[in-house]
């Protein structure tokens, strides 16, 4: 089975976006480069914890390898563009992977595709009971996946956009903090009431 790497090493776009209204919204993320445009869908909770974890990689590349940290961006400078369409599904992600280049001072960011869980192994007659299982395949090894490269000042714009993306949905009910319906919702602190 072949797999595609969708690199884009520098991108000229990357964000954290959304299509279709509050509460039936899909997140996608979307690299724009070279002519090509590569956007994959993910869960909104999957796109929160990638802001929360480069946050963190961020700030622990500053403390081990002293990499100096842009200033959150001014407002104003903020991507508030919505995804290049037409927003064509590449794949649904499974697996985030982060590391950060020292080399480079680059932070890379992978989306690798959701796959099955199972894992072919195939024996050898000539293999022994005994051998070590030091070179185990990855699962991942033949899923598609979309790499990116930024800067820590892209970063930090990527950041911040996908805090805004997951925070513009549906408002929290007051009561028990479950998203609001415009039409309301049955509110569990109200006996089910609609609220």
């Amino acid at each position: 089975m072949t797999h595609q790497v969708h690199a884009f090493e520098p991108p000229e776009r990357f964000v954290a976006g959304t299509v279709g209204p509050p509460g039936e919204r899909t997140f996608f993320l979307q690299a724009r480069g070279a002519g090509r445009v590569v956007s994959v869908a993910l869960e909104k909770v999957q796109v929160s914890l990638l802001a929360e974890k480069l946050e963190e990689l961020l700030t622990e590349a500053q403390r081990r390898f002293g990499v100096e940290l842009p200033e959150l961006p001014a407002t104003g400078v903020a991507d508030n563009d919505p995804l290049d369409t037409p927003v064509d599904e590449e794949f649904r992600v499974g697996t985030l992977g982060l590391a950060f280049d020292v080399d480079t001072s680059t932070v890379v960011i992978e989306a690798i595709a959701a796959g099955e869980t199972e894992v072919e192994v195939e024996l050898d007659e000539d293999d022994d009971a005994d051998d070590d299982d030091d070179d185990v395949v990855e699962p991942d090894e033949d899923l598609d996946r979309l790499r990116v490269r930024l800067t820590p000042q892209e970063t930090r714009r990527f950041i911040e956009r996908a805090r805004r993306v997951v925070n513009a949905g549906r408002q929290p009910c007051p009561l028990c903090g479950q998203p609001l319906d415009p039409a309301g919702h049955l509110c569990p602190r109200h006996n089910g009431y609609h609220r």
